[in-house]
């Protein structure tokens, strides 16, 4: 590893809509239903854009951990 940090590049609900060309209500949507990452800060949030153009090229936004997760067998309670 070189030391550097890549950050994520994250926007407001309506710069994501600006930047995309998608409509405001529809980027609120994709983040109320939880379909592409978000952090909540008062009453904003800040969209992972990087995350919102993946779901919007491939329908579906996973981390490569989701993927490898999914492959595996849960235990399920007792």
């Amino acid at each position: 590893m070189n030391g550097k940090i890549e950050l994520p590049k994250m926007a407001t609900i309506k710069e994501c809509a600006e930047l995309s060309g998608l409509a405001k209500y529809a980027v609120r949507r994709l983040v109320l239903e939880n379909k592409i990452k978000f952090i909540k800060l008062g009453k904003k949030y800040l969209v992972n854009f990087d995350n919102l153009v993946e779901y919007l090229n491939n329908g579906e936004a996973h981390t490569s951990t989701e993927a490898e997760n999914s492959n595996k067998i849960r235990k399920v309670g007792e």
